[in-house]
């Protein structure tokens, strides 16, 4: 139960701008997961949950996570040297990399385990990736480029 809670709240957190305990466990509670503000309390410590600054300013909840540092160097390496472009189109993503480097990039996409990836297929030197919406899509295709541009 507390592995689909803490699913459900990373779910939350990144559909809506939550900003206090009482207002994620309300969101919580109507999800079906009876919950108290201390269980939400323990949920976000253990999640190690932080405020930030939205893009309006206004702060929220958010899991603070380094996702180059969790990849390890040999892959954001893979990413960083192959990676020449990212394109979305509906709710696929194309990853063209260096010739030869299309399955180094796809065992590296693999390794991030994004709940947004449904799959991906490598050939040479080009990477489909499915995702079930386009903004999902979208969304991978930001993240990959965070973590090129943070490794530059």
């Amino acid at each position: 139960m507390k592995v689909a809670r803490h699913e459900k709240i990373i779910e939350l957190i990144q559909k809506y701008d939550i900003d206090t305990q009482e207002e994620l466990a309300s969101r919580l509670n109507e999800a079906g997961f009876k919950v108290t503000q201390a269980t939400v309390s323990r949920d976000i410590r253990a999640l190690k949950m932080t405020k930030v600054a939205g893009k309006d300013g206004k702060v929220r909840y958010a899991i603070l996570q380094d996702p180059a540092h969790t990849l390890g160097d040999k892959y954001t390496r893979v990413l960083r040297d192959a990676l020449l472009s990212i394109e979305t189109g509906q709710n696929l993503i194309v990853v063209k990399t260096v010739p030869g480097m299309a399955m180094g990039v796809a065992a590296a996409l693999d390794a991030l385990k994004w709940k947004e990836i449904l799959g991906c297929i490598a050939g040479d030197d080009t990477i489909m990736c499915a995702t079930k919406t386009s903004e999902q899509a979208e969304e991978v295709a930001e993240k990959l480029l965070g973590i090129v541009d943070r490794q530059k």
